[in-house]
């Protein structure tokens, strides 16, 4: 079965319990994930052939972070060992008025140092049809956007459908080279693009609005820089305040403006990965349904992260199949 490759860094999470701040725990709890690695999970959850391409340390937290991709069904044949330490965040989890809280720890850790040399792409892509790359991996270091255009630019040649979501960190891009530089570069070998006006307005240098009209106009301006993009998707989030946000999405296919209802997330257990989520459900959907089907199916899946703890959307097709044909009581099922 042709593969899903994602390449990017696994992280460890610790939090206080429920919405403690750090000050007022005595217990953490930790959950793995990462960017990329919280999209294959989710792909390979929806029946996807996924492997992921990463670096962890050649010690017990390095064991078990590759036996939770593999938990999954997630392969693991392509990451390689390090003597480094695992990359880890701290979160303190909002609630109503109080936002979430984030700490990073991985300027050492053991994806940080990825190379060119260390990656046998050839190998890790001979039956790849799809790969995905966020801005989060190129941010972090050299060695790591170097590596991940070694992998691109081979998609290119192989034909292989690339989706980028160039999610632009301020915190990150610390190592020298100028954000809307690497970006730029990397778009240049890809094909879908996963991002709304703030990562547009990055890449193209413009000051774009939020309106539909402007969406799509930043939609084509971005396809013209980049010919070989062929559809822009666009995830948005409208926060009522941290326990209670609304989803909807909409695209430019280069023909066609589509726009979906909200989702009404009155509730939120956990927001950590619902992008994540919900670019899953796209490049999953855009293998079975059309374009707009794809893009409910995605904003669904994101709707539906927010009710699980941890990084990871464990939502199964049916399950997301079941809110998108209106099953949103969370009535018990017997």
């Amino acid at each position: 079965m042709d593969q899903i490759i994602t390449f990017g860094e696994v992280l460890m999470r610790l939090s206080p319990e429920g919405n403690k701040k750090f000050i007022q725990a005595n217990l953490l709890e930790f959950y793995f994930g990462g960017t990329e690695v919280n999209v294959g999970i989710s792909i390979s959850n929806f029946g996807g052939n996924v492997k992921h391409i990463s670096c962890v340390p050649n010690d017990f937290l390095g064991d078990t972070a590759m036996a939770f991709l593999q938990k999954f069904g997630v392969s693991t044949s392509a990451i390689v060992r390090s003597n480094r330490p695992l990359g880890v965040y701290f979160l303190e989890v909002g609630a109503v008025m109080r936002p979430s809280s984030i700490s990073y720890n991985r300027s050492h850790s053991s994806f940080s140092e990825i190379q060119p040399s260390m990656v046998d792409w050839e190998f890790a892509m001979a039956k790849a049809k799809w790969l995905h790359w966020t801005g989060i991996t190129p941010g972090l270091t050299k060695g790591a956007y170097e590596t991940l255009k070694v992998g691109l630019k081979l998609a290119k040649e192989k034909g292989i459908e690339v989706s980028a979501d160039p999610t632009y960190r301020s915190g990150l891009w610390k190592y020298g080279e100028n954000a809307k530089d690497v970006l730029t570069d990397l778009l240049s070998y890809s094909t879908i693009f996963i991002g709304g006006i703030n990562e547009m307005n990055e890449v193209l240098g413009t000051n774009y609005s939020y309106s539909n009209e402007d969406f799509i106009n930043a939609s084509k301006k971005l396809m013209e820089k980049f010919p070989n993009i062929k559809k822009v998707f666009d995830k948005i989030r409208t926060s009522i305040n941290a326990s209670w946000h609304k989803i909807r999405a909409r695209m430019w296919n280069g023909t066609e403006f589509r726009e979906t209802n909200d989702f009404d997330i009155t509730h939120i257990i956990d927001r950590i990965g619902t992008g994540d989520a919900f670019a899953a459900g796209l490049i999953y959907g855009l293998q079975k349904f059309d374009d707009y089907k794809s893009m409910e199916f995605a904003s669904a899946a994101c709707a539906l992260k927010h009710t699980y703890e941890g990084d990871v959307n464990y939502a199964t097709v049916d399950e997301v199949m079941g809110i998108l044909n209106g099953n949103v009581s969370g009535v018990f099922k017997r």
